[in-house]
C-alpha cells in the first residue's frame, strides 16, 4: 500500500525480499474478491451486487449490504484512481434513502422480518474501494455531512490482499436530528447507571474516540458501537457497578483475569466482539487502554 512495504522474511541470504504491490487487472477482480469475503474484510453482509436502481436513476449499484450495527451500505469499486467514485457512490445513496422500504425488503428476504425492523437509517454509510485516492478525494469527504469511507487496496504477490483506509468520516441525515437522537440515547445510558458509572462511560468514550482519527460512534439502544472499517469495540449501558465492553481481540492471545477480562465467544451478547471487558472505577480503563489499542489496530 501506499505509504508502507511489505517484506517476506527468510527466503533469501539477505533475509527479506520485497513484496512488490499491485493493482487487480479488472474492477471486476477487485469486486469479485471482496464480495466473496464482505464479512470478513468489511463486516458487511452482503444483501445484493449489480444491483439495478429502476429506468429514472439508470444505474447499478456495485454492492448493497447492511453493516454490523445495522446500517444500510452502498459499496462502490474502482480498479485505479478515478475522481468520479465518490460522486457516484454518493448519488447510489441518496438513491438508497429515497428507496428505504425497498431496501428493508432486501433485508427481510436475505436475514428476515427482525433484521429489517431494525435497520438504522440515522447513518447509512458509503463505502468506495480503489486503487488510490488524490487529497481532492479526501478534503470533500471530511467537510461532506454522509457517512463515508475510502478505502485504499492493493495486490501483494499471488496471495496476499490488503485495505487501507485513506479517510473516514461519520455523518447524519442532518446534524440538528442527530444531535437530538443522541441526547436521548445519552439520557437512556444516564438513568441506568449512578453518576460514577456514569463518569466510568464518559472516560471510556474518551478513551476510544482519541485512538486515532476517523474514529465513528454509532448509537444503538442496546450499546454504542466505535469503529473505523469495522467495529472495534462495543460497550453496553452502565450497570450498578461497572461497564461492559467487547473488543475484538482474541481471547487466546491475551491472559483472562477473572473479573476483568472473559472470553465470549460463541456466547450471546449485545454488540460484537469476542472479549468481553469489565470496568468497575477509572484504574481499569487505565489497564484497558492496551487492549483498546489491540483491538482498534486489528480493525
Amino acid at each position: 500500500m501506499v505509504g508502507s512495504k511489505l517484506f517476506r522474511t527468510g527466503v533469501t541470504k539477505a533475509g527479506v525480499t520485497e513484496v512488490a504491490p499491485r493493482l487487480a487487472e479488472f474492477e471486476a477482480d477487485v469486486q469479485g474478491l471482496v464480495d466473496a469475503h464482505m464479512e470478513t474484510l468489511l463486516s458487511v453482509c452482503l444483501l445484493a451486487s449489480e444491483y439495478g436502481t429502476g429506468p429514472v436513476h439508470g444505474g447499478r449499484i456495485d454492492l448493497l449490504g447492511l453493516d454490523e450495527n445495522g446500517s444500510p451500505v452502498v459499496v462502490e469499486y474502482k480498479r485505479g484512481v478515478d475522481a468520479g467514485v465518490i460522486n457516484q457512490g454518493l448519488f447510489y445513496l441518496a438513491w438508497l434513502l429515497d428507496h428505504r422500504a425497498e431496501f428493508e425488503r432486501l433485508v427481510r428476504d436475505r436475514l428476515g422480518t427482525i433484521a429489517a425492523s431494525q435497520v438504522l437509517w440515522n447513518g447509512p454509510r458509503l463505502i468506495c474501494i480503489a486503487g488510490d485516492f488524490t487529497r481532492y478525494d479526501v478534503h470533500p469527504v471530511r467537510e461532506h455531512r454522509r457517512s463515508i469511507d475510502l478505502v485504499r487496496y492493493r495486490l501483494f504477490g499471488s496471495d496476499l490482499f490488503g485495505l487501507e483506509t485513506v479517510a473516514s468520516v461519520s455523518g447524519g441525515i442532518h446534524m440538528a436530528r442527530r444531535a437530538q437522537r443522541q441526547a436521548v440515547a445519552r439520557t437512556a445510558w444516564d438513568v441506568q447507571g449512578t453518576s460514577m458509572m456514569e463518569e466510568l462511560a464518559g472516560a471510556v468514550d474518551e478513551a476510544l474516540l482519541g485512538l486515532g482519527d476517523g474514529v465513528n460512534r454509532v448509537e444503538r439502544k442496546q450499546y454504542r458501537a466505535y469503529q473505523r472499517l469495522r467495529n472495534f469495540a462495543c460497550v453496553c449501558p452502565p450497570q450498578r457497578s461497572k461497564l461492559l465492553v467487547y473488543l475484538k481481540v482474541n481471547p487466546a492471545r491475551v491472559e483472562l483475569i477473572p473479573g476483568f477480562t472473559r472470553d465470549v465467544s460463541g456466547l450471546g451478547h449485545h454488540g460484537t466482539g469476542d472479549l468481553e471487558v469489565q470496568l468497575r472505577n477509572s484504574g481499569d480503563v487505565e489497564r484497558a487502554l492496551h487492549l483498546f489499542r489491540t483491538s482498534y489496530a486489528e480493525a
